[in-house]
């Protein structure tokens, strides 16, 4: 129960974060720049998008290699993508660009933290880091030059589509890794897990 509860909360806050920094006005984060470009496209919602896309890539990872897939999956895609609509409605943003930056940076800080707490708790990863980690781990290739790869294939297909990329796309690249694994350490410590 507690794992759940762990899921729920960061897929949450993941979801509250990637939204902070998506409508801020500075592009998307890698993977958003693909659910931007596929809203703009198909003229569905940027949550919508997403669960269209994590549908495509659980099913892949599902067939490619199946111990990348759990509850947590499922649990984690359903929250986060009704959220991220949810919380589109409810953005304030400044007329200043600089402030709104700093509502880019902690919306990008919120994904992150968001994204190591429902990590921690280890019931099946994402659907992107089960695609990464299926490729790499089924291929014997290092998981960061996978995720560089499939970072640049979702960016260009965003952008070709749509999307919009710019300072939200570098910044994540940049910071979310690092936040990602203090996060997860620090609550697998806390949580005992």
């Amino acid at each position: 129960m507690k794992k759940i509860v762990i899921i729920i909360v960061g897929s949450v806050i993941a979801a509250y974060g990637i939204t902070l920094a998506l409508y801020a006005g500075f592009g998307g984060a890698t993977l958003a720049v693909l659910w931007q470009g596929i809203s703009e496209t198909f003229h569905i919602s940027i949550g919508m998008a997403s669960f269209v896309v994590a549908i495509v890539m659980i099913l892949f990872a599902a067939i490619y290699d199946r111990s990348q897939i759990h509850i947590g999956t499922f649990l984690y895609q359903v929250v986060y993508s009704g959220c991220v609509d949810l919380f589109a409605k409810c953005h304030i943003y400044s007329k200043y660009m600089w402030i709104n930056f700093f509502i880019m940076l902690a919306g990008v800080i919120l994904f992150a933290v968001g994204t190591g707490l429902y990590a921690s708790a280890s019931l099946g990863r994402g659907s992107y880091e089960a695609v990464t980690f299926a490729l790499a781990e089924k291929n014997n290739w290092q998981v960061k030059i996978v995720r560089m790869i499939l970072d640049i294939l979702m960016v260009v297909t965003g952008v070709l589509l749509g999307g919009k990329f710019g300072a939200c796309t570098i910044i994540t690249v940049i910071i979310s890794g690092p936040v990602i694994q203090f996060t997860n350490g620090k609550a697998k410590q806390i949580f005992k897990m």
